[in-house]
């Protein structure tokens, strides 16, 4: 099982996923199990570096949160046009 690494984000908009991406990360959400969405901060290289192996999308992977984890699975991927950069990722919690 693949262990990914996030942070908790407070806010949410344009200007903040901006700012995250000038540091090298980017964001992301946890959401499904009949709980509120959580907000995420992820690291892009480790993420990048991840998700060139097949079972990134195929299994579960092991979200660790503040010490908290979740088996979850990737629903979406956003990725930039042209660059090789990471936008956003949803993750659903089974």
């Amino acid at each position: 099982m693949l262990i990914v690494n996030a942070e908790l984000r407070e806010e949410k908009g344009k200007s903040i996923s901006r700012r995250l991406r000038v540091k090298n990360k980017f964001p992301g959400i946890l959401y499904g199990a009949n709980q509120e969405s959580t907000l995420l901060i992820l690291d892009h290289n480790s993420i990048f570096n991840l998700q060139k192996k097949i079972e990134f999308y195929k299994e579960y992977l092991l979200l660790i949160i503040q010490d908290q984890k979740y088996t979850v699975k990737v629903q979406a991927v956003q990725r930039h046009s042209f660059k090789l950069k990471l936008l956003h990722i949803d993750f659903l919690h089974v």
